[in-house]
């Protein structure tokens, strides 16, 4: 499981990525709003721990630019801010759980474990659908307008990784890494090879293309009016 931690004090975000991470979770650190938010828009994640104070952007704006694009990850909010009013800013602007500073370790960790069991049963049972194109976790099936896609292993990998991220540009690195589980060899083009096998079954035949080339920086699932 990956976290991202959204915190600008180094103690405390030390503090709890140590902590987690003897739990058995990875954790990437931000410090500061704005690469938070570059980082959650262009990574995958189980699971962003946010402050809501940083710098640059508030974990409020982070929240609200990372719903635009993303309405699955759960982000837990952990900030000093406990009013009522800041409570529900928080959940108002798309937050699954509010921890106030300063917490107990322990009840972090149980709302770590719950928000991200919680995810890995939507993952496992989601059912995902851009325009025509649909692809069912559970049954490990694809159509596109009704009619059945043969994917093999990887293939439905990478297409999965797509359809979780729908309109996001995802890297060769990124890609990489989430689909083949190993660390991005710049010289090899077998993310490349896999995409255009993808776009061959997915795409052709079809008036509407789908899966796009971002030049330097990728490729992206979405629907081009």
């Amino acid at each position: 499981m990956k976290i991202l931690l959204v915190e600008d004090e180094p103690k405390v975000s030390a503090f709890i990525r140590r902590g987690l991470e003897e739990e058995g979770f990875e954790v990437e650190v931000a410090y500061d709003g704005r690469f938070g938010r570059q980082l959650a828009l262009s990574h995958s994640y189980d699971l962003i721990i946010l402050d809501v104070i940083l710098p640059y952007a508030s974990g409020l704006e982070v929240l609200q630019t990372l719903r635009t694009q993303d309405q699955q990850t759960p982000v837990l909010m952990l900030t000093a801010l406990g009013t009522t009013q800041d409570k529900l800013d928080g959940f108002n602007g798309g937050a699954d759980d509010y921890l106030l500073k300063p917490f107990d370790f322990p009840e972090l960790v149980a709302r770590v474990h719950a928000l991200t069991r919680r995810r890995g049963q939507q993952i496992k049972s989601a059912v995902l659908s851009l325009a025509d194109l649909t692809l069912d976790t559970a049954a490990k099936t694809v159509t596109r307008a009704g009619q059945p896609i043969k994917l093999t292993a990887r293939e439905f990998g990478l297409l999965e990784l797509f359809m979780r991220h729908p309109g996001r540009v995802l890297s060769r690195a990124e890609i990489a890494g989430d689909v083949w589980e190993e660390s991005f060899d710049a010289g090899s083009n077998v993310v490349d090879v896999y995409v255009n096998y993808l776009r061959n079954k997915v795409d052709k035949g079809f008036s509407q293309k789908l899966l796009h080339t971002v030049v330097g920086m990728g490729y992206v699932l979405r629907v081009e009016s």
